[in-house]
């Protein structure tokens, strides 16, 4: 049967929603199956915002009905017929589950004064240990702390265990204080508040005054709203209040302000707007409206029949909301609560078993975690593409490297803003003008200088952002780069070939894939680079992915494939690979290798019984080396789309230091994860470099 928490509160407004995403990803990472309930829906005629927001999270495969109880109708009807429902729906859920997070009611019925009481008899006939949301905001800590102990007593009173509490939406320098009030009777953490994940979209004050968009691109209406401002005042007054992210409501028959407002959102060193609301029902005569149209603005103006008071007082009751179409609010969410709470005490107290397989989310987490140990610094050339932005923001709000974008800062730090997305801690660089330039182009002149190579050609050369990128990786201005989003393979990694070169004892740089399958990694080399290597390198490929597989938590055992297993087969193919395999086990007899061998006799335990009763890798290799390119490529897709497998990578090994390529296809959590493996990639030759000098 599944474990299961609760998650409750006293009261409304306590932005549970980030607790219950948090503790969700908790248990992603944590166990193989994580389901969601909603026991009581917030309203029978439109969908569960907060069900929604967690259903969208990558480890959650349930339906949207399957994860709902009942409404409140039901409840005021009949509870006890309510209850019976709520318990049998639960455990259809909870038998898919490894672990489920119940999230209680909102407080948006009548009924709020009793609605504590029965989320505790709704957990207590679930059998699931509450964890209490109480409301920091305005609070002192004693206030919360008697707040905490009131909803307490009255759970306990009905029957419910509270494991843990949470005071959410705390004041940033009460968050210590509140947390040592709460720490007395259960384990306790405090959460400060974020204003920007209660900010609403652009999109819901449009809605909230009536209005309509007139101008602009109807994408940025997604965009959060940090600050409404109200203008009515002379341009130059108003211009010194602006700041990024505001909305600003003017009358609509003050053309000079709507002018002013859109010169300053294009100009250099102004904020930049998230849109301006013209409100009266009025809009710009012909000419001025002729104007706008020609600036071309993409900032989206809006137009409402409502005054100047009506329209600020909508906009001031707006109140955004966690969903999962705003990024940059989940990641604030997540960064929150991995920041303000003991992962392993919440882990201990659901009396969670440790797991004994290995998901990708569990993979694609422990990659952040370790990147987020020792942080170190990664290059991303390629800073004018949205996916790079997206990814950089989420990089660096959950604290797992420190980011150098390169390309016009201007230009990058715009469209982040237009997006939505904090990247304020990124440096920019432009890669074709200042210090560094000239300086990369000297370098680079010396470095290629038994080329023939000149100053004027390494100057043009260098300018490229992936020789600009290596350079500084070169330089240890940064700790590794990332790029291949917009470039080829080759634009990305010939730099490295030339700047960086291999590790001492290492004769080729090649490249590993890690699959991760439902339950378990596995490592796949070489997929990617070398298109036909020989037994020396091949014998390098797997002592190199080998160290690759260990870096990232896999036991390497070797499996040097080919078309035939053991002594069985002949042909210049299979004795390339087995005297690779010979090679590997001269130079590393430490390693477990085994080779020739089959796929299925390397995979499959039944296999390898029949075949290699005697060897330790056949049926439990984790690391496959191919014998040539067109083989591992067209495998490694193989399993990716047949089997699900998410395959992380190109890995590059054999560098000095760490260059990543990435697929012109990539998605932004791809990039998420080439980063942070680039970041543990860098660790791990930090380590190598102190144990050489001691």
């Amino acid at each position: 049967m599944a474990r299961s928490i609760y998650l409750t509160s006293p009261e409304g407004e306590t932005n549970k929603s980030t607790v219950a995403l948090g503790l969700v990803d908790l248990l992603t990472r944590t166990v193989q199956r994580v389901g969601v309930f909603r026991p009581i829906a917030r309203s029978s005629d439109s969908r569960d915002y907060v069900l929604e927001l967690l259903l969208e999270h990558d480890g959650v495969d349930l339906s949207y009905e399957d994860c709902l109880g009942v409404t409140y109708e039901q409840v005021h009807a009949d509870p006890e017929a309510a209850l019976a429902e709520i318990v049998q729906r639960y455990h259809a859920v909870a038998r898919q589950c490894d672990a489920v997070v119940v999230v209680g009611t909102d407080y948006t019925d009548v009924s709020g004064p009793t609605e504590l009481a029965y989320n505790a008899r709704i957990a207590a006939n679930l059998g699931a240990p509450v964890l209490l949301v109480v409301s920091g905001n305005g609070r002192t800590p004693d206030e919360v702390r008697q707040a905490a102990e009131v909803s307490i007593s009255e759970l306990e009173a009905n029957y419910a265990h509270v494991v843990a509490v949470i005071a959410n939406r705390c004041a940033e320098g009460a968050v210590e204080e509140i947390r040592a009030a709460l720490s007395s009777t259960v384990p306790a953490w405090a959460i400060p508040e974020d204003p920007y994940l209660s900010a609403p979209t652009v999109r819901q004050l449009m809605e909230a005054v009536g209005g309509t968009l007139v101008v602009g691109d109807e994408q940025l209406l997604s965009r959060e709203v940090v600050d409404v401002l109200v203008g009515a005042m002379s341009i130059e007054h108003l211009l010194d209040r602006l700041h990024d992210g505001v909305v600003v409501i003017t009358p609509g028959d003050r053309s000079d302000i709507l002018l002013g407002l859109l010169t300053a959102h294009t100009a250099e060193g102004f904020p930049s707007l998230a849109g301006i609301i013209l409100n009266g029902g009025f809009f710009p005569p012909p000419t001025v409206a002729r104007l706008v149209e020609g600036i071309g603005t993409r900032l989206p103006i809006i137009r409402t029949d409502l005054g100047t008071f009506r329209s600020a007082g909508a906009a001031a009751r707006t109140r955004g909301r966690l969903s999962a179409d705003s990024q940059r609010k989940v990641d604030t969410a997540l960064a929150l609560f991995e920041k303000h709470t003991d992962s392993a005490a919440l882990v201990a107290a659901l009396e969670v078993p440790h797991p004994e397989v290995v998901t990708p989310l569990m993979f694609e987490w422990t990659l952040l975690d370790r990147a987020r140990s020792r942080r170190k610094h990664i290059v991303l050339p390629e800073g004018n593409d949205d996916r790079i932005l997206r990814a950089a923001s989420t990089l660096l709000q959950r604290g797992v490297a420190e980011l150098t974008l390169l390309g016009d800062e201007g230009a990058i730090r715009t469209r982040a803003t237009e997006l939505g997305l904090q990247i304020a801690d990124a440096h920019v660089i432009d890669p074709k003008q200042g210090d560094l330039f000239e300086r990369f182009a000297s370098e680079y002149t010396a470095l290629r200088a038994h080329k023939g190579m000149t100053l004027d050609r390494a100057r043009e050369i260098v300018s490229s952002v992936s020789y600009f990128g290596t350079m500084m990786v070169h330089d240890g201005l940064a700790d590794g780069m990332v790029s291949g989003a917009l470039h080829t393979t080759a634009h990305t990694i010939k730099p490295s070939f030339e700047i960086i070169k291999t590790v001492p004892g290492v004769s080729i740089v090649s490249s590993v894939f890690l699959m991760c399958l439902e339950d378990r990694v596995l490592v796949y080399g070489d997929c990617a680079v070398n298109p036909d290597p020989t037994a020396e390198q091949l014998a390098d490929i797997a002592i190199s992915s080998a160290a690759t597989a260990a870096q990232f938590g896999v036991e390497p055992r070797i499996a040097m494939l080919s078309y035939s297993t053991g002594e069985s087969g002949t042909g210049a193919d299979v004795d390339k690979v087995r005297l690779a395999t010979e090679l590997v086990r001269e130079r590393r007899p430490d390693l477990s290798v085994e080779g020739p061998i089959q796929y299925d006799a390397a995979v499959d335990a039944s296999v390898a019984h029949t075949k290699m009763p005697e060897s330790a890798v056949a049926g439990r290799a984790t690391v496959f080396v191919f014998p040539d390119l067109n083989t591992g490529n067209n495998t490694y897709k193989a399993v990716q789309r047949s089997a699900g497998a998410i395959a992380i990578g190109p890995v590059l090994q054999g560098l000095r230091k760490p260059v990543n390529d990435l697929s012109r296809g990539a998605l932004v959590q791809d990039i998420v994860n080439t980063v942070a493996i680039t970041a543990i990639q860098a660790q791990a030759l930090d380590a190598t470099t102190t144990e050489g000098q001691l």
